[in-house]
């Protein structure tokens, strides 16, 4: 299952984008999970520590639907409005109380296939900035990050939408830079699945030893 999280508290352009790209997905026969912060409430991480005793998390609260199913997905896209060149903090909330998921599993994020979306009001509005604060996120949680490569998505999937959901679906570009990324995130996500399948093969085998 691919679980894409969309970090925008409006219904407008970044979960557009984001269903748009589970779309496509779901037509390369993909099994898909929308999930929004809009009207969630998260409470901020406030570093007490709780988690690594507990091995839960001391707020009870939105988070406990996210943090089952970011466990059970093979792949993550997050999607996200850019604020002042960076993620939305609501985005920046959901990374940071996923601390109590390490604190019960640190390997539960461990070999995904994860990849960015971000969506800003300007063309050069620091999309690039926030896609890198969801990789710094991936790479710290061992997910693999991807991105479309050279030529219009070096670090993922960038668009403009001119703050109006007109705006981003008229973004041809950034529609181009995330069916590049959507690309190499299917491919990424068929050879982590032959991957896992030949390291179950083989641990099943050692274990007939």
């Amino acid at each position: 299952m691919i679980l894409g999280i969309s970090g925008s508290p409006r219904k407008k352009t970044t979960e557009y984008v984001l269903s748009q790209a589970l779309k496509y997905l779901e037509d390369e026969g993909f099994e898909t999970k929308l999930i929004t912060v809009r009207g969630r409430k998260i409470n901020f991480c406030i570093h007490c520590d709780h988690c690594l005793k507990a091995k839960e998390c001391i707020f009870q609260d939105g988070m406990g639907e996210i943090y089952d199913v970011l466990e059970d997905a093979e792949g993550l896209i997050f999607a996200t409005p850019v604020y002042n060149s960076g993620v939305s903090a609501q985005l920046k909330t959901v990374m940071d109380r996923t601390r109590a998921l390490m604190a019960k599993n640190p390997n539960a994020l461990r070999g995904k296939v994860g990849m960015g979306i971000a969506v800003g009001g300007d063309r050069m509005g620091g999309q690039e900035i926030a896609l890198l604060q969801i990789h710094a996120f991936f790479i710290l949680n061992g997910v693999i990050p991807v991105s479309g490569g050279f030529f219009g998505a070096n670090l993922g999937a960038t668009l403009w939408s001119r703050d109006t959901l007109e705006g981003v679906m008229d973004d041809e570009e950034g529609f181009r830079s995330l069916r590049k990324t959507l690309k190499k995130f299917a491919e990424y996500l068929r050879m982590y699945g032959k991957y896992r399948k030949s390291e179950d093969s083989l641990g099943n085998n050692r274990g007939r030893g």
